[in-house]
C-alpha cells in the first residue's frame, strides 16, 4: 500500500451535493453556543496567545479528565500529536491495523522503522507486537472497524522504555466513555483526544494530548513559538468545561440509540455484514464489488468511505457515518435498490 493510499481519508469523498456518510462528523457546523464563543474570541486574534491563554486551556482539559495543567498538550487537532511522534525518536514503532493511518505515514516519513500488527477479527487479544517495539500506537475506538478494546488489554500494552500512543479521537461519542485512558497516569502511555468529531470543528483543528509532563515536553519540543492560535485554545478551554461534557454524553447516548437501528437495517441488506459490536459513530460493512456500489451510490448522491486503504481491509469493504435515522433512511433505500438489481 503506497503513501497516497495512506494519506486517503473521508473528506476526500465527500464531494459536494452528496449527502456524507464518509466524514465521521456529527453535523455541518458547530452547536451554536460554541459558534458564539468563537466568535467572541475573533477579538483576541489582535495579539499573540500567551502563556495564560495556554494554562487555562490546559487546565479546562486537566480538569475534565481529572489530571494536572502540566499532563496536557494542546494541539493544531490530534493529527500534530501524529505528526510530533518522531521527536520521541523511537528505534522500531508497531501500529495496530485497521486504524487511522496518519501515525504511519508520519513515522515513515521521519525515517522510523514502521512494523505493522494486523489483528484478527479486529480484537486486541491476536496482536503480537515486536517486544523490541519502543512505540505502539492504536486506536480506541479504532477507525474503522468501531472496536472499543477493553482499557486492561490496551493499558497491558505498556511497559517500560516503551510508549503506547492512543488515539482517542472517538472516545467522547461513546457514553461515560469507558475504557478511555485519558485519566489514566500509567508510566509512557499517551491519549490523543480531538473536539472534531462531536463538535464539528473540522476546520479549525483543536485537541489536545494527555500524557507525563516529561513525556509532553519531548513531544512538543520542536514546535514553533506560539505553536496554537487563540481559537484553538479558546475551543479547548470551552468543550471541556462541565456543560459541555454533559451535552456531549447527552449526544453520544442518541448517537447509540441511532447506530444500533442503522446497524440492524444495513445487516438486513442482502449481501451486507457489518462489524459488530460497533460502538463508535461509524460502521465497517463488507459486501462483494464494494468499490463499484461505492461508485453507483455517489451516482444516486451519497458518499461513502472506501476502506481498502486501510491496512487490513479489502476492496469489499465500506466504512459508513452513523446518522439519525431520516437521513439514512434514503441511504439505505439507494443500497436495497443497488443490491437487489439482478446481474447483467
Amino acid at each position: 500500500m503506497d503513501r497516497a493510499a495512506l494519506r486517503h481519508h473521508g473528506d476526500v469523498e465527500a464531494l459536494p451535493g452528496l449527502a456524507d456518510f464518509a466524514v465521521n462528523v456529527r453535523a455541518d457546523r458547530p452547536p451554536r453556543w460554541l459558534h458564539e464563543r468563537l466568535a467572541a474570541a475573533l477579538d483576541e486574534l489582535g495579539r499573540y496567545p500567551s502563556a495564560q491563554d495556554d494554562a487555562a486551556a490546559r487546565a479546562s482539559a486537566a480538569a475534565r479528565h481529572g489530571r494536572r495543567p502540566d499532563e496536557v498538550l494542546v494541539l493544531n487537532g490530534a493529527a500534530e500529536g501524529f505528526a510530533l511522534l518522531p521527536a520521541l525518536k523511537p528505534r522500531l514503532a508497531a501500529v495496530i491495523h485497521p486504524s487511522f493511518t496518519e501515525p504511519e505515514v508520519a513515522l515513515t516519513d521521519a525515517g522510523v522503522p514502521v512494523t505493522r500488527v494486523v489483528l484478527d477479527d479486529h480484537r486486541l487479544a491476536s496482536a503480537r507486537i515486536p517486544d523490541e517495539a519502543d512505540l505502539v500506537v492504536l486506536g480506541n475506538p479504532t477507525n474503522p472497524t468501531s472496536v472499543l478494546h477493553p482499557a486492561e488489554a490496551v493499558r497491558s500494552l505498556a511497559r517500560p522504555g516503551r510508549v503506547l500512543v492512543v488515539d482517542e479521537a472517538f472516545a467522547d461519542t461513546i457514553p461515560g466513555e469507558p475504557e478511555s485512558l485519558a485519566g489514566d497516569t500509567t508510566p509512557g502511555v499517551l491519549v490523543l483526544r480531538s473536539l472534531t468529531k462531536t463538535w464539528s470543528l473540522p476546520g479549525l483543528r483543536a485537541g489536545y494530548a494527555l500524557g507525563e509532563e516529561e513525556l509532553l515536553a519531548k513531544l512538543g519540543l520542536h514546535r514553533p513559538q506560539w505553536p496554537v492560535n487563540a481559537l484553538v485554545l479558546e475551543a479547548v478551554r470551552a468543550c471541556c468545561e462541565p456543560g459541555a461534557v454533559a451535552e456531549a454524553e447527552a449526544v453520544a447516548r442518541e448517537l447509540e440509540d441511532h447506530r444500533a437501528q442503522f446497524a440492524k437495517a444495513l445487516a438486513e441488506l442482502p449481501g451486507v455484514s457489518v462489524a459488530e459490536p460497533a460502538r463508535a459513530p461509524f460502521l465497517l460493512l463488507h459486501v462483494v464489488g464494494a468499490a463499484a456500489l461505492r461508485e453507483r451510490l455517489r451516482d444516486k448522491g451519497f458518499a461513502v468511505r472506501r476502506a481498502d486503504t486501510f491496512p487490513g481491509l479489502t476492496p469489499d469493504h465500506l466504512r459508513v457515518a452513523v446518522r439519525a435515522p431520516d437521513q439514512t433512511a434514503p441511504l439505505l433505500a439507494a443500497l436495497r435498490e443497488l443490491l437487489e438489481e439482478p446481474v447483467p
